[in-house]
């Protein structure tokens, strides 16, 4: 069933390749056989290797990765932090609910513009990355504590166990579930809005200076390398991440 799915999962991505294609080709022709509108995935792929051969390539990748998956752990944190006082207090909890609402239905391009005003480019992606990412984790993180087994809760109070092993034997147990649901869709959040950042600010050295230079100059094909690295460094950072929370379930639950 695994091959099947692989094997399936390669087709569709060679159809689309094929798509991509066929659409620069024809949009080559109609101008003059030059690939200026949309550059093919072999020129994609010749860019992005030439790119990597460079120490300035590594230096934007380096600058970004550093300021979004910053603002990824801030947002851990403060979740961390503030789910369980919500979780207890519902005052706090009342005094949260509508900053979060308000972050998961305003767009990032307001958040983003509104922050130029008051902070510098230069760690605009770390602040509009944590913004977006603490509701969801913060959200899960409460959810998982108020699924927590009441009844063992309860024994513990009655066995006087302190609160630390409360906290490794029933708590964590509980929460870390959907805090790896929260990890998973936080990380996609944080580069697509931390990009997004990047190329509204435009501070020196970052990927979204370099996407926005792209644009300008119409070399789509640094832009199809660019969007390659964003998405290749996001999977590659899910999965560690991922399988650190794999090993914290697993080592809760022994």
């Amino acid at each position: 069933m695994k091959r099947r799915t692989g094997s399936v999962r390669l087709w569709a991505a060679a159809f689309w390749l094929l798509v991509w294609e066929g659409a620069s080709l024809a949009l080559a022709a109609t101008t003059g056989g030059r690939m200026l509108l949309l550059a093919s995935p072999v020129q994609a792929l010749g860019r992005l290797l030439a790119l990597a051969g460079t120490a300035a390539f590594w230096q934007a990748v380096a600058f970004s990765s550093l300021r979004i998956l910053g603002g990824f752990l801030l947002a851990c944190a403060l979740a961390a932090v503030l789910a369980p006082l919500a979780a207890r207090f519902q005052w706090v909890r009342d005094l949260l609910s509508p900053l979060v609402a308000v972050v998961k239905a305003v767009p990032v391009v307001s958040f983003i513009i509104l922050a130029l005003i008051f902070f510098s480019s230069e760690n605009l992606s770390l602040l509009i990355s944590a913004l977006m990412v603490f509701p969801p984790v913060y959200l899960n993180v409460l959810e998982g504590i108020g699924h927590t087994d009441r009844q063992l809760l309860e024994m513990a109070r009655v066995f006087r166990v302190p609160v630390s092993r409360q906290l490794r034997g029933i708590y964590l147990p509980a929460v870390l579930p959907y805090f790896r649901s929260a990890v998973s869709l936080g990380l996609g959040l944080c580069w697509k809005s931390g990009a997004a950042a990047e190329v509204i600010g435009l501070p020196a050295g970052s990927i979204g200076e370099a996407l926005y230079t792209a644009k300008v100059y119409f070399q789509t094909g640094d832009l199809f390398a660019w969007t390659a690295v964003i998405v290749t460094v996001s999977v590659i950072f899910e999965r560690l991440f991922l399988r650190l929370v794999d090993a914290a379930v697993r080592k809760a639950g022994s």
